[in-house]
């Protein structure tokens, strides 16, 4: 089964792609960002983790029900860099679990390929169990507009952090297979992604074969060891 590794900075249209993928190609998806809301519901381990480091520190962390004040929480860590690796060490292994096991869900339906959607896909290590990697991009005055048009409490200054916080495009470029360009109309987007649907999509031949363990070990071990030369 092909893995699809879907990245991008935040607010570059990686969702749309997503969306697009799913819906129109009948692609399945494993979204991580989901699996980051699901994982840090009340009283599940990550929530508890998270309560117990950053409550002092963030005063209207808990909403009235409970749950996390995911505005409050985000508009701290990206302004705290240090404290943004405290929350990324507490929920990156969970999301990281969840999602092998959605990988190994797939396989076993025998799925062609999934879509695995991460922010973090290059920083988190995961683009090393792909064999494709994805990035969606924009300019960054239109990345700045999108944030702050679809999050109002965010000002330019907030914007501007979380772009910091995340890969530059000119790493996350170096390391992708193929680039998606956000600047214009989501017809001439969904045009790039008919393109590259085209293009990786796997024959039944190689479905047949990866489903084969010693081709599917040799393989997986070609994917890991390219993945990793081209992140030095």
């Amino acid at each position: 089964m092909l893995i699809v590794g879907l990245t991008g900075g935040i607010a570059c249209g990686k969702s749309t792609v997503s969306k697009r993928l799913e819906e129109s190609y009948k692609i399945p998806v494993i979204d991580a960002d989901k699996i980051a809301r699901e994982i840090v519901e009340p009283h599940r381990d990550a929530y508890n983790q998270i309560v117990r480091h950053f409550q002092a520190k963030i005063p209207d962390l808990l909403q009235s029900d409970g749950s996390l004040n995911r505005v409050a929480l985000g508009k701290y860590v990206f302004a705290n860099h240090a404290d943004l690796k405290v929350l990324n060490g507490i929920t990156h292994p969970a999301v990281r679990f969840e999602i092998f096991k959605q990988i190994l869900c797939y396989y076993f339906q025998g799925k062609k390929m999934c879509v695995l959607d991460v922010p973090l896909l290059f920083e988190s290590g995961l683009d090393k169990f792909c064999g494709v990697t994805v990035s969606v991009m924009c300019d960054q005055k239109l990345q700045i507009a999108r944030i702050c048009s679809r999050n109002s409490e965010l000002s330019h200054q907030d914007a501007e952090n979380r772009i910091k916080a995340q890969m530059t495009h000119k790493e996350r470029s170096r390391r992708s297979d193929y680039i998606l360009e956000n600047n214009d109309t989501t017809e001439l987007l969904y045009g790039q992604v008919q393109t590259l649907v085209g293009k990786i999509r796997p024959s039944w031949t190689r479905t047949i074969l990866e489903y084969f363990p010693p081709f599917a070990i040799v393989s997986a071990l070609a994917v890991v060891l390219i993945k990793h030369l081209r992140a030095q």
